[in-house]
C-alpha cells in the first residue's frame, strides 16, 4: 500500500528546530523522526511513500538526495576508504514521491493535492510523520478491510500525566487520572480508502470536516491501542526519546526488535 506522509507544517511548538529544520526532520538519535516512521511502515512492506511537503522542503529534498547509508548500516570499506561496502541497506528498494503542497496547507489541503498519485488504490496509509510506536500494523488494516469503513485512526493514552475533573456547575464531583479513564487520542496513524475523497471539499481539514461526515454515517472506525506510542511534538519529547535511544529503550524500532505481530500488546 502507498503511504501518505505530511511533512509540510511549521511545528510551532518545536521552535528551538523548526527555524532549521520541519519537524518530521527532528532527530531521535542520529536519525530523523520521519525516517523511523517510514522504517516502520518498510517494515510491514510498505516502501511506496508520498511526501506532503511545504515548510522547509528543500531540507527533506536533499537529506533523502544525498543519504548517507553507512549512519546507520554496518560496512566494510577497502582500498584505503575508497570502496565500500554496504552489509545492509535502509532504502535502496523505497519509492519515494516528492510533492510541494503548500507552505500553510492544512492536513486535508495536502490530502487532496496528492489525490492523483493515489489513482487505482482501493487503500492506502496516512500518517502525521511525528510519532512513533510499536502499533501491529497489519492489524490495524485488516481492522478495516474486513468492515465497510472508508477510515480508521489509532488511538491512544494521552502520554502526558494530568487529571481529568467533572464537575457540577461549579463544584467537583469527580477527579479521575487520565492513564486510567476511558479518555483517547488521536494518534495520527490513519489507513483510508479511496471513497475517503467523496467525503471531501476545498479547504477543509481531514479530522475536523471530513471525519465529521464520517462519524454521522459510523463509518470511521478506531483502532485503540495500549501499546507503546510517542510524539515528537516538543523539545521535551525530543529529549525523552533521545533519552531512549542512548538507554537502548526503542520498542518503536519494530525492524530491529523482531517482535512478532502476535507478539505485541492487543488492542485494547
Amino acid at each position: 500500500m502507498k503511504v501518505v506522509l505530511f511533512c509540510g507544517g511549521l511545528g510551532l511548538r518545536m521552535r528551538e528546530h523548526s527555524d532549521r529544520v520541519p519537524k518530521p526532520m527532528v532527530p531521535i538519535g542520529n536519525r530523523p523522526v520521519l525516517w523511523h516512521v517510514m522504517k516502520y511502515y518498510a517494515h510491514f512492506g510498505h516502501k511506496d511513500f508520498i511526501l506532503c511537503l511545504g515548510h522547509k522542503a528543500e531540507v527533506i529534498k536533499s537529506y533523502f538526495l544525498s543519504y548517507d547509508e553507512t549512519v546507520s548500516n554496518d560496512f566494510v570499506i577497502t582500498d584505503g576508504g575508497r570502496n565500500v561496502e554496504l552489509l545492509r541497506s535502509d532504502i535502496d528498494d523505497w519509492r519515494i514521491t516528492f510533492v510541494d503542497t503548500g507552505l500553510r496547507a492544512n492536513i486535508g489541503e495536502r490530502l487532496m493535492k496528492v489525490r492523483k498519485h493515489l489513482d487505482g488504490e482501493e487503500i492506502f496509509l496516512a500518517n502525521y510523520a511525528d510519532a512513533v510506536t510499536d502499533a501491529p500494523l497489519p492489524q490495524l488494516i485488516e481492522a478495516l478491510e474486513r468492515s465497510d469503513n472508508v477510515a480508521s485512526m489509532l488511538c491512544v493514552r494521552p502520554a502526558l500525566s494530568f487529571h481529568l475533573v467533572s464537575t457540577d456547575g461549579d463544584v467537583v464531583t469527580a477527579i479521575e487520572d487520565v492513564s486510567r479513564s476511558e479518555f483517547w487520542i488521536n494518534g495520527g496513524y490513519f489507513v483510508l480508502r479511496n471513497e475517503i475523497f467523496d467525503y471531501m471539499n476545498k479547504g477543509e481539514e481531514l479530522v475536523i470536516e471530513t471525519f465529521q461526515r464520517l462519524m454521522a454515517q459510523r463509518r470511521l472506525h478506531a483502532y485503540r491501542y495500549d501499546g507503546f506510542f510517542a510524539q515528537m511534538d516538543t523539545l521535551k519529547d525530543k529529549t525523552n526519546l533521545d533519552s531512549m535511544v542512548e538507554e537502548g529503550n526503542t520498542p518503536w524500532r519494530v525492524w530491529e526488535n523482531g517482535v512478532p505481530v502476535e507478539d505485541l500488546p492487543a488492542r485494547a
